[in-house]
């Protein structure tokens, strides 16, 4: 996504929300090299708001994360594998959302493999 943020509409903010807690968001962050602003959610508030679920540990853990895994591994990205410290069942989403608080385009992950493509994000940046 980060070599394609200037196809976004103008006046586009991306921001990640993370439930993170305040204790290891440099972590996440030296992770992560985000270069758009991160929101931490330790309770989960936006979670909740979004109605983001959990995943079934067979859905997290099973196949289709596996073999996102291996992919990463032929890549010659295992060493960005960490050991999970947090809730690996909490399912995320991703959302545009209007300048008059609309919601333009919601995505509810159903596993941690889940994403929508970067294609359809750009196209709902223009109608919000």
């Amino acid at each position: 996504m980060r070599d394609r943020l200037d196809e976004f509409a103008p006046n586009t903010d991306v921001v990640v929300v993370t439930f993170t807690d305040s204790e290891r968001l440099e972590g996440y962050l030296g992770r992560n090299d985000l270069p758009f602003p991160v929101v931490i959610d330790p309770d989960r508030i936006a979670y909740r708001a979004f109605g983001l679920g959990r995943a079934s540990i067979a859905r997290a853990w099973g196949v289709r994360p596996a073999l996102a895994y291996l992919r990463l591994f032929a890549r010659g990205r295992w060493r960005d594998l960490r050991r999970p410290t947090e809730d690996t069942l909490q399912l995320g989403g991703d959302f545009v959302i209007s300048s008059d608080g609309a919601l333009v385009y919601g995505f509810w992950s159903s596993g941690p493999d889940d994403r929508p493509r970067i294609e359809e994000l750009i196209a709902a940046s223009e109608q919000g």
